[in-house]
């Protein structure tokens, strides 16, 4: 058995953040930084190509695989501990909480998760090999490589019509979908209807994704649902936006969590009320990053919601003694 003083489950931008400013206060960390779920250890940035929204990386941005390197470097340059496994199972009844990966039992005096959340995919197989290379699931992210280009977007929903109307701002968009009812919203919908840049492609159910030689997306092959023919759809990026998972079955029946399976932070969960922080159901256990966020969903707001969980959970240790 071992005892941190501060455990971190999971990682990418908000736990590599939380790692530093912990590791930084003198709280020596331990970081789980796989997590099966939700893909590589550093999170869903290590599919990403190119970033050019985080801050402080001017002349084309960087890479999400090197951006999670540096960040989990500085961390650990700090003193902060990286194992790359998986916490198979968690005990958060008492104090102090255990954690378990395999049968390895780990103790801590204060938790901080941040598991994130994965897109839905397709299930199409290979598809996630093709994520940023012509295939997306983030038009925020992603959106300004489409300049004054065509792209698909996939998904009914409320995400697929912000992701539409969001993407004309560049190019051509051209909404599929595998049916003419729509879980959108009426708002969502009305608004996306009155986008003339959006093309409706309905009734269509993709059935895989067509390449360019170098192995890029260039379209989707899909089925009519009403007539069974099958055609090809093409375009310069294909975005995905059938909405997202949040990395939460580790956790379940131990802390709050909201109907899409989010958990639930700040006052909403029981912790202090007169400003925002990361506080979960239990006192002690503090959530960060796309785990907690359904709205923002980006890098740069997980790595501040670490920053937050970290001065959360150092206080709160703090108040222990």
């Amino acid at each position: 058995m071992a005892h941190h003083k501060v455990m971190v489950i999971g990682s990418g931008p908000a736990g590599d953040t939380a790692a530093l400013y912990t590791a930084r206060a003198g709280l020596q960390p331990h970081v789980f930084a796989g997590f099966g779920a939700g893909g590589p250890p550093g999170g869903q940035l290590m599919l990403t190509t190119e970033i050019e929204n985080f801050p402080g990386f001017p002349n084309g941005g960087i890479a999400g695989p090197e951006l999670m390197a540096r960040m989990r470097q500085q961390a650990q340059d700090f003193g902060a501990e990286f194992e790359d496994v998986d916490v198979t199972k968690v005990d958060f009844s008492e104090r102090p909480f255990k954690a378990w990966v395999g049968d390895d039992l780990h103790t801590a005096d204060a938790v901080i998760i941040s598991t994130g959340a994965r897109s839905r995919l397709l299930n199409i197989e290979g598809e996630e090999k093709l994520i940023s290379r012509g295939l997306h699931t983030c038009a925020t992210c992603d959106g300004a490589f489409y300049r004054n280009k065509s792209m698909i977007v996939i998904g009914g929903g409320d995400t697929a019509m912000e992701e539409a109307n969001f993407l004309t701002r560049f190019g051509e968009v051209n909404l599929v979908h595998r049916r003419e009812e729509f879980r959108a919203s009426n708002t969502m919908l009305e608004r996306a209807r009155k986008n003339t840049k959006i093309k409706w492609t309905l009734n269509e159910q993709p059935l895989g994704y067509l390449l360019r030689e170098n192995g890029t997306v260039r379209g989707i092959k899909s089925k009519n649902t009403k007539t069974g023919e099958v055609s090809d759809i093409t375009a310069d990026g294909v975005f995905i936006a059938i909405g997202h998972i949040p990395n939460t079955d580790l956790f379940k029946g131990q802390l709050k969590m909201h109907d899409n399976g989010y958990l639930v932070t700040g006052a909403a969960a029981g912790g202090p009320s007169e400003y925002p922080n990361t506080y979960t159901s239990i006192e002690g256990v503090f959530a960060s990053g796309d785990v907690q966020d359904h709205t923002y969903r980006q890098a740069i707001t997980a790595a501040g919601s670490g920053c937050m969980a970290a001065i959360d959970a150092e206080r709160w240790l703090a108040a222990q003694e």
